[in-house]
């Protein structure tokens, strides 16, 4: 046990030897016996006592101010903090019969000094005379993959560089970030033995997991037997395939089948009855929607016109493989793998294609099986191990060298600066850096004669299926000076949605067989037929999440002041370390926001994970994913056979919660971006609780999914900068929407109820819209639809959108209508000859436009903006109450104005003086409203209603 725990605080970063560390533990054997009986009364199940380990404790903190030495006090205390730490352990679970023949420690790595950060929340240690594994996890629900490692010395280190990309990804799935690895002690030369070896390592590694991980048996909880627990219930457990372990998953569902494991076969997703990655090619698919939109918003459709590729893999690969497969206008100039390189100067989209598609169909191929007559002139296939390569003319221009011979690792780095349209990455290593760091720092030893930098690269979009192919600095780079570039994390992420849809559909699945209402034959059977559309939600997903950081680089710097409040607050609240992140420190962005540019793509990628990790916690801990309100959201993530058959399954789901949460919190921020909670929070104090159910509610209301789904349906039908300005205007009426909710609908907000009192009456104010406009505003609206008509889009939806901004007043026509007891019509009407009468629209438009230099004149701005309708509502109110309401609106206004025309008088010379001036600033326009609000407090609406009021009292009865 004590050599076990040595073991892992050497993992953890200690550096003492263990020569010293057996020294220390037999020079001071009364502390020595202190640890191990603090060890039992924690554990043993026959006399654990948490008072008896209480006073252990502190006779071992006694003890310790005896010890002269430094270092052996370090020792001695890094044990106790160990023991301490411990939450769970298989160490009374040996049998004298069978033996254990691995230990297992669950233990919570922030209560340990110097544990290199970042901290997951559990850490299994699992010790063995003939292997070592950690397992991290982010929070209990948590998934990733377990790796056979090569990094006997530090694999912890790796697994938790590992773990830590693993939460980012994670953002948009169910469970957060995780990650395992295992190193062998003796490593067999032989083949066959070495498998069988990292087999039999792999299955005691699971074991020892499962060993303290609790079970769900008849719907309750049912903890391992003979494990005395410090924490609480804990039985979701998942692992995936990793370097090393790709075909293992049958092999780790057969070890959960020993331990009669909950999740059966979800345990371990893929495997012969689970989603074959590379049969669907959903990673490779995954990665290509965000290549794709790069090449989008570049103005290329490369599913219908040529463009150039270079590519790290072959045809035998999965993403490789896959990928190359997706265009049948790939022109793919070179590829280079571990064995071969390939290249081929001009070659023809259609022969090259199915040359390709050939390949990818013979079992273990490699570039050398192509058949060189599809080769285009000065093409060439050539093995690594060559001394030197002579290049023909046609491939020196297709690679822009005008060197002749090469080495094999300089013609892979000539092939990584290629002018060409997509680097693909499909292989496994990393390839580009930045030119700030150094070989050594990147940590990827074999390929480090063939690593360039990210400011060399000449290609105009990086397509990252593969991890780890580019550094995070190397992607930055790269992006600053012009590239198109995303994250792995983001481009990637479609295998790891695509297994935890498998993974929560098992559990629907598993539960419906265990009730003899499915057999597992016709379980297996809808789960293929279900293949094609788990792949469409993957597939939408990353869409969704491209789309988010385009529209996120398209307001640029304008969101840089805000982004660094942001990171700053997480930060405060230990959630990010921008150092570890790549994320610019203070002086970095105050020198972007003086130069007025924003964050790179791939640091809003990382950004955007952050927000949604934060969120959904929030979001999770609130009753609102467990409303009525939300399950239309929750059975929209299941495949439709699931929802037509097993609805109230759905609905009963184990992870009801946490799929909702994953789902509304991804759904949100990739449409409004990663800081739009935050922003609410700032601006109004909301949750996200809050902020959730007024943004779900004003989606509703207006009915701006449809629209938004109609927009993104003009993929390469109009140019893609109005595509994401028409997506923009959404956003604008969204939040507009969102807050008003917050401000004027006492919480927690009722989502339903307020969609069925507003709604219709919206809908209604939709329809005499241009009745009640003023006529300016009509003529405006329809310049605008013509505008956006001669880009290409549809009529209706030109119409739809360019109406957009005329609805930004409509929640308080409706409130006002409502609260005055009368029409629409007559509401409108006197709010719009309210606004023309003050000339408010130019005022409106003058404070909307104002560009703040920083978040003070923001906030400053958007309380302008906010007073402005505010008082705006309140004159229209208070003319309505105090008019006859038979009197036509224009003549109401009209009438009011003439009572009030010094005051209106003042108004309007003020904005006289504004627009006579050069440029409108920020103390002009509060002089402005200034003047509206005393127009709107002191003028004769307020007179008017206490005369009514009187006139009525007095009328006859």
């Amino acid at each position: 046990m004590l050599r076990a725990y040595w073991k892992y605080l050497r993992q953890a970063g200690s550096t003492f030897s263990q020569n010293y560390i057996e020294e220390t533990l037999a020079g001071y054997p009364h502390i020595t016996r202190l640890l191990v009986q603090l060890f039992s009364a924690r554990f043993d199940p026959t006399v654990a006592n948490r008072e008896r380990a209480r006073e252990l404790a502190e006779a071992i903190e006694v003890a310790l101010d005896d010890v002269p030495s430094l270092d052996e006090d370090r020792i001695l205390r890094r044990y106790l903090a160990a023991i301490q730490a411990t939450l769970r352990t298989n160490f009374y679970r040996q049998g004298a019969d069978e033996p254990r023949p691995f230990l297992s420690f669950k233990l919570a790595p922030a209560s340990i000094p110097e544990v290199p950060q970042p901290h997951p929340e559990f850490e299994v240690f699992v010790y063995s005379p003939r292997f070592e594994g950690v397992h991290l996890r982010g929070g209990k629900v948590a998934r990733g993959g377990l790796r056979w490692s090569d990094r006997r010395e530090d694999f912890r280190t790796e697994v938790l560089g590992l773990m830590k990309a693993q939460m980012v990804k994670n953002s948009v799935i169910v469970p957060v970030g995780a990650k395992g690895g295992f190193v062998l002690k003796q490593t067999p030369t032989d083949r066959d033995t070495l498998h069988n070896e990292v087999r039999d390592c792999y299955s005691n590694f699971i074991r020892g997991l499962l060993d303290i991980t609790d079970n769900r048996v008849d719907g309750g909880i049912q903890p391992p037997p003979n494990v005395v627990r410090h924490d609480d219930d804990d039985p979701y457990l998942v692992v995936a395939a990793d370097k090393g372990t790709a075909t293992f998953s049958d092999l780790a569902n057969d070890v959960a089948a020993e331990y009669g494991f909950w999740l059966r076969d979800a345990f371990a997703s893929g495997g012969s009855t689970g989603y074959d990655h590379k049969k669907m090619g959903i990673t490779a698919r995954g990665a290509w929607e965000a290549v794709k939109r790069h090449f989008r918003e570049l103005g290329l459709d490369i599913q219908t016109q040529p463009f150039t590729v270079v590519g790290i893999g072959d045809m035998s690969g999965d993403v490789f493989g896959n990928g190359m497969l997706l265009s049948r206008h790939i022109r793919l100039v070179a590829a280079f793998d571990h064995r071969h390189i390939f290249i081929d100067p001009d070659p023809d989209a259609a022969k090259s294609f199915a040359e390709r598609e050939r390949l990818f169909q013979l079992p273990r191929s490699t570039w050398e099986d192509y058949d060189r007559s599809a080769l285009s002139a000065g093409g060439g296939i050539y093995s690594r191990t060559a001394k030197v390569i002579k290049l023909s003319p046609q491939a020196r221009q297709a690679l822009g060298v005008e060197q002749e011979s090469f080495s094999p690792s300089a013609l892979i780095q000539a092939i990584l600066k290629a002018p060409v349209d997509l680097l693909w990455n499909g292989g496994i290593g990393t390839y580009v850096k930045a030119s700030t760091e150094s070989n050594t720092e990147v940590g990827d030893k074999t390929n480090d004669s063939l690593r360039v930098n990210g400011g060399d690269l000449r290609c105009r979009v990086v397509g990252e299926g593969g991890n780890l192919g580019v550094t995070q600095l190397g992607r930055i780079e790269y992006a600053e000076r012009g590239g198109h570039i995303n994250t792995d994390a983001i481009d990637n992420a479609g295998g790891v949605d695509c297994s935890d849809h498998e993974v929560n559909i098992k559990i629907l699945l598993n539960g419906i067989v265990a009730e003899g209402d499915l057999t597992t034959k016709q379980r297996n059977q809808l789960l293929s037929d279900m293949t094609d559309e788990v792949a469409q939600l993957v597939l939408h997903d990353n869409y969704r999440q491209t789309q988010a950081l385009s529209l996120c680089q398209l307001r640029g710097s304008d969101l840089l002041d805000e982004q660094s409040r942001f990171m700053r607050q997480l930060e405060k609240e230990g959630q990010l370390a921008r150092a570890l992140e790549q994320l610019p420190d203070d002086e970095a962005l105050n020198e972007r926001i003086a130069g007025r540019l924003g964050l790179s793509r791939p640091e809003l990628a990382v950004l955007l994970s952050y927000a949604k990790i934060t969120s959904y916690g929030e979001l999770l801990d609130d009753a609102l994913v467990r409303e009525p309100c939300l399950e239309g959201i929750l059975l929209e993530y299941f495949p439709q056979p699931l929802r037509e058959r097993y609805t109230d399954q759905i609905l009963g789901h184990r992870l009801r919660a946490e799929i909702t949460a994953t789902v509304v919190t991804n759904q949100i921020l990739n449409r409004m971006g990663a800081t739009f909670f935050f922003r609410l929070r700032e601006r109004l104090g909301a949750s996200v609780a809050a902020s959730t159910r007024a943004y779900l509610a004003a989606q509703e209301i207006f009915g701006l999914n449809d629209l938004w789904e109609q927009v993104e349906a003009l993929d390469n039908r109009i140019s893609s900068i109005v595509q994401m300005q028409l997506l923009l205007k959404l956003c604008q009426l969204h939040e507009r929407a969102t807050q008003w909710l917050l401000r004027n609908q006492p919480g927690p907000l009722p989502v339903d109820k307020t969609v069925a009192n507003i709604r219709p009456a919206l809908n209604r104010l939709r329809g005499i819209m241009s009745e009640i406009l003023p006529e300016a505003e009509n003529k405006a609206l329809k310049r605008q639809i013509n505008r956006l008509s001669e880009t290409g889009v549809p009529p209706t939806l030109a119409e739809t959108v360019a109406g957009l901004e005329a609805l930004y007043p409509a929640l308080d026509i409706v409130k006002i209508a409502t609260d005055r007891a009368t029409s629409l019509e007559r509401a409108g009407g006197v709010y719009f000859a309210v606004v023309t009468e003050l000339q408010l629209n130019w005022l409106r438009d003058r404070i909307s436009d104002y560009e703040p230099s920083n978040s003070w004149q923001e906030r400053a701005r958007v309380g302008l903006e906010e007073e402005l309708y505010g008082q705006l509502r309140l004159l229209t109110s208070d003319i309505l109450a105090a008019s006859d309401k038979q009197e036509e609106p224009e003549a109401q206004a009209a009438r009011w104005v003439e009572q009030n025309q010094s005051l209106r008088d003042r108004l309007l010379q003020t904005l006289s003086d504004c627009r006579s001036t050069s440029s409108v600033d920020l103390a002009m326009l509060t002089v402005a409203i200034q003047e509206l609000t005393a127009l709107a407090q002191t003028g004769a609406a307020r007179p008017l209603i206490a005369r009514k009021r009187q006139e009525r009292t007095q009328a006859p009865s």
